[in-house]
């Protein structure tokens, strides 16, 4: 079982990001691994990732605060945020490489360190990955967002990524990210592929066939949002290839 579920406040700058922190039983160093939640930020899913990350793999889990001050903006002004932070990719790595960093220094942590995200949180974990962070062992990302303006720079990327995708997914497609509109483009499985294959990436994608958007959310429908639906076995599968993944890499 966990030994603790407490606040844990970092700062990015002069914003105080208020994330939660979940240690495993014992004292002894063990690797962390930071949680990046889905649009609504901190909450009951990412918060179970976390406390699965610690109870069953004995790692030190932190739940990110991305949006900043524990505020979520709420529907759907989310949207723009989120839109706003994937168009801007160098200070959503930045804010995402300040909880890495916290959690670095915590005495329960070995200094292996690794990342999960769902949604808008695995899009910070493609961009954290992308710009080339030395301290980030291992990415994962569970139905993310794969667009961005600024493709990785062959040689850039150190940490091995792991892309848990739905084939089918709607924001893996030819139209504007999250039906925006503005300069950054969804992009395909394909697209991301050649992206990782130029820039030299270790990276292994999964992608579940009939599967869309926000597959390991059971609340996914809550949304409003087609597209996405929650799928008990693609939920199950993609958490023991991230498990798998971790005893390899951290």
């Amino acid at each position: 079982m966990a030994k603790t579920d407490e606040e844990f406040d970092y700062q990015d700058g002069d914003v105080t990001c208020k994330g939660r922190l979940v240690l495993p039983s014992g004292n002894d160093p063990r690797p962390g691994v930071v949680v990046f939640p889905d649009i609504t930020g901190i909450g009951e899913h990412p918060l179970g990732r976390a406390h699965r990350l610690a109870e069953e793999l004995g790692y030190v889990a932190l739940v990110a605060d991305v949006y900043g001050n524990g505020i979520f903006p709420g529907f759907p002004d989310a949207q723009d945020v989120v839109a706003s932070w994937i168009s801007k990719p160098r200070d959503l790595a930045r804010r995402a490489a300040a909880a890495l960093n916290a959690l670095k220094r915590h005495p329960r942590c070995n200094g292996h360190l690794g990342a999960i995200g769902f949604c808008f949180g695995g899009a910070t974990v493609l961009a954290l990955a992308r710009s080339g962070s030395s301290d980030l062992r291992a990415g994962v990302s569970f139905h993310g967002v794969l667009a961005t303006p600024e493709a990785a720079a062959p040689g850039a990327v150190s940490a091995k990524l792991l892309v848990c995708h739905g084939a089918d997914d709607p924001f893996a497609g030819e139209g504007p990210l999250m039906g925006l509109g503005g300069d950054v483009k969804s992009k395909t499985l394909g697209e991301f592929l050649q992206e990782m294959s130029a820039a030299g990436v270790d990276c292994q994608v999964i992608a579940y066939a009939g599967i869309v958007h926000a597959f390991t959310i059971p609340h996914a429908d809550q949304f409003g949002t087609e597209g996405a639906k929650y799928d008990e076995v693609a939920d199950a599968r993609s958490w023991k290839a991230m498990t798998s993944f971790f005893n390899e890499v951290l």
